[in-house]
């Protein structure tokens, strides 16, 4: 049986390989990432945005979240909301789809296009259970492939993680600070020393973890942290506690 499925699936890439199909449904789309019907249900951060956090606001101002706690980064970006079809193409990301870190790369090459010069690119640490259990760590993935679509140098291993955490899934915006303190550390500080740096993650929900990686950057040195997030929750729906 498990032939079989393994030489379907073979067939399929053969006939219908990924750049030919969308990368939420897997309908054919003969060369574009996703098709009519996902277009829809995928909602880009093009038009109105919060100019600090880069989430979606209803108005193009700073949102009500960034005043009245800004963000330890200097400015955030993001591709797409975290909803409908962003949520399908990130959970892909994240469980065995990797190759879509071109797609997000093309997508973030141009939205850091809005953001002050910056020297190098950082990237959010995964727990060795994550990495374990999915063989990879996604936003390390991310950030190789923006880094050669910039052209700016990527500082791998940067940033690293001192403690396992809990899932942050699931937490309050309180919870997952009291999860993150102290999570990070910055094991190359003499490579980010007086340099803007960028930091890039695949989600951002609340911004702790955001916030901590900033904090941490800033502290072994940094000049200025920006943060590029793949996609983010819209600022309606962020958790006020």
């Amino acid at each position: 049986m498990l032939k079989n499925l393994n030489l379907g699936k073979t067939l399929r890439d053969a006939f219908f390989p990924l750049e030919y199909t969308c990368d939420v449904c897997g309908a054919e789309t003969f060369g574009t990432n996703l098709c009519n019907g996902c277009k829809k249900t995928v909602v880009f951060n093009d038009k109105t945005v919060c100019p600090v956090c880069g989430r979606k606001t209803v108005r193009p101002e700073i949102c009500l979240e960034c005043k009245a706690q800004p963000p330890v980064y200097k400015q955030g970006v993001s591709a797409f909301v975290y909803d409908g079809g962003g949520i399908i193409l990130i959970g892909k990301f994240k469980n065995g789809n990797g190759y879509l870190k071109e797609f997000f790369a093309e997508l973030l090459a141009e939205r850091v296009k809005a953001l002050p010069p910056f020297d190098c690119i950082v990237y959010v640490p995964a727990t060795k259970k994550a990495v374990k259990r999915r063989g990879y760590n996604q936003t390390e993935l991310l950030a190789k492939s923006l880094s050669k679509r910039t052209g700016i140098p990527l500082i791998s291993g940067a940033v690293q993680k001192t403690k396992e955490t809990e899932a942050q899934k699931g937490l309050t915006r309180k919870q997952r600070c009291e999860n993150l303190k102290n999570a990070f550390k910055v094991a190359k500080p003499q490579d980010i020393a007086g340099k803007n740096v960028l930091i890039v993650d695949d989600v951002l929900t609340t911004g702790a973890t955001a916030d901590e990686i900033s904090k941490a950057v800033l502290a072994a040195g940094a000049k200025r942290a920006y943060f590029a997030a793949v996609a983010s929750v819209e600022y309606k729906t962020l958790e006020k506690d």
